[in-house]
């Protein structure tokens, strides 16, 4: 494993597979190098490219800095690819999709493709549960109330009642705990869930995805991005959902990225 130091000092744990035109992978809510989708995604990208699998700032190996903010973030981004050697790709999953979005406008040409995989921007009727979800994590990581915080963000991805009991007893509980306070940061990232106008300005070329199984609002956000970003394209993977099959993610990122 390696690091770096983000412009304010934050230490950012990185790993890399491959070699090539960096590709960095930045994970949604919850998931980091240890737990979550991109490390399986990433040996399919490894044979032309150089993959970045990284700890976001209060996960894994990386520390975190008081107060957050999202452009913080963005340094760190801007960090990882100083390290690995600009100019570079990003792929971003879910809320890390988003992330990678804002980053791909405020910082240009350092960014040179941008791919995101089901960013859950949502339309205006679908906004004030979002404010809901808002209030009730902000309350809870507020109190402290770790466990709170985390039962509020199941409960808001759609995990029944009964299966966030069973994994409150279980091991991965703690890890999930942990580090509770980031679902505040990929809320920040979020913002009100509309899609930003400022990704109008990203000059990276695009493309947003969606699973063709997955319910409309995610298809939604995936469509609202490609009419957003000039010259981006939409693509939905047919039969996949929001646990996007690595491999079909892989090869079609890879598709794009080789033109």
């Amino acid at each position: 494993m390696s690091e770096v130091r983000s412009a304010d000092g934050t230490r950012i744990g990185y790993e890399t597979q491959g070699a090539g035109p960096a590709v960095i992978l930045i994970d949604g809510a919850m998931c980091h190098r240890g737990a979550g989708p991109m490390r399986a995604v990433a040996p399919g990208l490894a044979p032309t490219r150089t993959v970045v699998l990284y700890d976001r700032r209060g996960r894994g190996a990386s520390s975190d800095t008081l107060p957050y903010a999202v452009d913080r973030e963005i340094e760190d981004i801007a960090a990882l690819i100083s390290a690995v050697g600009a100019p570079a790709a990003l792929l971003g999953m879910s809320s890390g999709g988003a992330l990678a979005a804002l980053a791909a406008a405020r910082l240009a040409a350092e960014v040179t493709d941008l791919i995101v995989y089901e960013v859950p921007f949502m339309p205006e009727p679908a906004r004030p549960a979002a404010l809901a979800y808002t209030a009730e994590l902000g309350s809870a990581l507020g109190a402290g109330d770790r466990d709170g915080a985390v039962t509020a963000f199941l409960t808001r991805v759609g995990v029944p009642g009964p299966a966030v009991q069973h994994m409150k007893s279980s091991p991965s509980w703690e890890g999930m705990t942990a580090i509770a306070p980031t679902l505040g940061y990929d809320d920040a990232v979020m913002g009100d869930s509309s899609i930003p106008a400022e990704l109008a300005s990203i000059t990276a070329r695009t493309l947003s995805l969606a699973g063709g199984a997955s319910p409309d609002f995610l298809q939604w956000g995936a469509r609202g991005i490609a009419e957003l970003v000039p010259g981006a394209e939409l693509d939905v993977l047919d039969g996949q959902g929001h646990d996007v099959d690595p491999a079909r993610l892989a090869e079609r990122v890879n598709v794009f990225l080789s033109r």
